[in-house]
């Protein structure tokens, strides 16, 4: 049996625009830029919430526990 999870919403807006200038910064264009943009908006996101998580001791974004009880 496996333990449950707390699964958390967090705000992921912006983040595509954020890595496409990141990559854009650092020299990616086009099809280069293309096949990595997903990978860097992930990264992007991770790197908030540890960076949101650090900076205000609590897990970030909302918990979704208790929504469905």
């Amino acid at each position: 049996m496996i333990d449950p999870v707390d699964i958390r919403l967090f705000d992921e807006r912006m983040t595509t625009m954020t890595a496409d200038s990141i990559l854009r910064e650092r020299g990616h264009k086009g099809k280069a830029k293309r096949s990595v943009i997903d990978q860097a908006a992930a990264t992007v996101i991770l790197q908030t919430a540890l960076d949101a998580e650090r900076t205000r001791g609590s897990a970030p974004g909302e918990s979704m526990r208790g929504s469905n009880e």
